[in-house]
């Protein structure tokens, strides 16, 4: 892929260090996403770490779900069509907002690495922010959960046998 994506990221949280390393893991992880769907033109993407306050104030906020949740995807763009950043000429394809304790609380869980899980989440917004839902269930959530796989096996971070589908 020729185009540029342009990945900014932002730290909003002061409880768990970012890892070294992770920033340009999400950033490949975007890209891994971008190739995988054909997406062939300049893309815009923000990422955002928060803490659990933050993630179930927005939760509350945008989904009237008043609870902590580990990743909320904000679509800019809408049946294929996204708006344009007029300096760049990148699609702005929307934001994607994890919170980090979340995050390590998952991993710890799952028993794989944070790098992991914040790969994974990563991707999966990224899926959204392209259009997919797996809200409905169903043969859409399959083909996500198998799309999110496919990119995590292409960034070295395959599913462990203790990993627990989410």
């Amino acid at each position: 892929m020729a185009n540029k994506i342009r990945v900014i990221i932002t730290d909003d949280q002061q409880e768990v260090k970012v890892p070294t390393g992770i920033r340009m893991l999400l950033r490949r992880a975007c890209t891994a996403v971008l190739v995988q769907e054909n997406f062939d033109e300049p893309a815009e993407i923000s990422i955002r770490f928060v803490d659990n306050d933050g993630i179930q104030r927005l939760n509350s906020e945008h989904r009237s779900k008043n609870e902590v949740t580990d990743v909320l995807s904000f679509p800019l763009g809408e049946n294929g069509v996204w708006d344009t950043n007029l300096d760049t000429g990148a699609k702005v394809l929307g934001d994607i907002v994890i919170s980090l304790p979340r995050a390590l609380e998952q991993s710890r869980l799952y028993g794989h690495t944070l790098q992991r899980e914040m790969a994974f989440l990563t991707v999966h917004s990224m899926l959204h922010l392209l259009g997919y839902d797996h809200e409905a269930r169903g043969l859409e959530s399959v083909r996500m959960r198998e799309k999110e796989e496919q990119v995590l096996v292409q960034l070295g971070l395959p599913r462990g046998h203790n990993y627990i589908s989410a």
